[in-house]
């Protein structure tokens, strides 16, 4: 068999083992493979080494089999010639293909099983929550924390915003939700997001010393809220508002405020903790320990948070207790009406294992053919 020959015939066994063993994975997935997407496409330039370890392992082989040489060569020419001579190239052809299919392998191909579309009914909403000075106060009357008058520790207003906060989060689904926090300045917390956990563990980790708090910038802290909500989809946008103080700093009016919540379709939900009587705050500790109080006052504008509400459509609130908070929270979200988005999910199947099986069984085909039909001496 002339050189030419035994290279057309190296290459087409090539194909053939190739296309048998592509065969295989085409008959377990069929048509998924015309819509499969490599995610390591990268691996595929690896392909560039195929024809050269074709050669190196078939006809590149006689150049490294040692010679002897004889005075008389004829007989040896004429003599017969067995079939493991014309298998020589068998497991050079094997190794290459098993490396085509590996290397396809590794550019993971991936196949949609099924994309599933649903109507979520959803809102987006930036809680707008008072760091002020006056979140210090005492809340006796929790459902959850209530703490006798002696007690160590008597939850504060924070504690039960935070907590109710918390639970708010928690029973949501598909409302993107936002943190603002504001004292003497308005901060933002998290913009709208899904990412639910974040947020807890972002609220859970709120205390009034984290910015300053001598002050209620009310105006700010809505016009924050309202500019997160700008470039927001949804037909249905809400601030809610949880206060207990009167706006008495920041650089934006709460009217200006309510203004440009008005231009951007923002609703603002007003939740009044507190009704303005006298409590009890923490003011140190005596000398064995034990939390000090006092009693202060301070006051609140229900007017103020009336009108912003009633001026975007929305309502507003007044809480006295976890409870009261909670089912104002809950009261503000049965009256918004709930926009619907569209929502994709998809499962991913890995095709990789039907390329992988065939590169093993070619591996083991040419290791088999080199014991068996086509071994070498030396």
């Amino acid at each position: 068999m002339t050189r030419t020959m035994r290279t057309l015939v190296v290459f087409g066994a090539f194909v053939l083992v190739l296309a048998a063993g592509s065969a295989y994975a085409f008959i377990a997935r069929g048509a998924a493979w015309t819509s499969a997407s490599w995610t390591n496409r990268e691996w595929l330039l690896a392909l560039v080494i195929v024809p050269f370890v074709l050669w190196k392992m078939t006809l590149a082989v006689d150049a490294r089999v040692p010679r002897l040489r004889l005075g008389a060569a004829a007989p040896l020419i004429l003599g017969p010639r067995g079939v493991r001579g014309r298998l020589r190239d068998l497991p050079g052809i094997f190794r290459a293909a098993a490396i085509v299919m590996m290397i396809l392998a590794l550019a993971r191909p991936q196949n949609v099983l099924r994309a599933e579309q649903s109507d979520d009914r959803g809102i987006d909403i930036v809680l707008v929550l008072d760091l002020s000075g006056s979140m210090r106060a005492i809340m006796d009357n929790s459902s959850s924390l209530r703490q006798a008058p002696g007690a160590a520790h008597r939850a504060t207003r924070l504690d039960i915003a935070k907590e109710v906060i918390s639970d708010f989060i928690s029973r949501r689904k598909t409302d993107r939700i936002g943190v603002v926090v504001f004292g003497r300045a308005a901060f933002v917390l998290s913009p709208p997001t899904l990412d639910y956990a974040l947020l807890t563990g972002l609220v859970q980790k709120m205390d009034l010393d984290i910015i300053d708090g001598n002050g209620t910038a009310i105006g700010d802290a809505v016009g924050v809220g309202a500019a997160r909500l700008r470039r927001s989809t949804s037909r249905s946008k809400a601030v809610i508002l949880l206060t207990d103080g009167d706006s008495n700093a920041g650089t934006i009016a709460p009217e200006y405020a309510t203004h440009l919540a008005q231009t951007q379709g923002v609703r603002i939900y007003t939740v009044q903790i507190g009704n303005g009587d006298d409590v009890d705050v923490q003011d140190g500790v005596d000398l064995f320990g034990q939390p000090h109080y006092t009693r202060a006052h301070f006051p609140v504008n229900p007017e103020l948070l009336k009108k912003m509400a009633q001026d975007t459509g929305a309502e507003s609130f007044v809480a006295t207790d976890r409870k009261g908070l909670e089912q104002s929270m809950h009261a503000i979200l049965d009256r918004l009406e709930k926009t619907r988005f569209l929502a994709q999910s998809a499962s991913m199947e890995d095709l990789f294992p039907f390329l992988l099986f065939p590169a093993v069984l070619f591996i083991v085909l040419e290791a088999l053919v080199r014991v068996v039909l086509v071994r070498r001496f030396p």
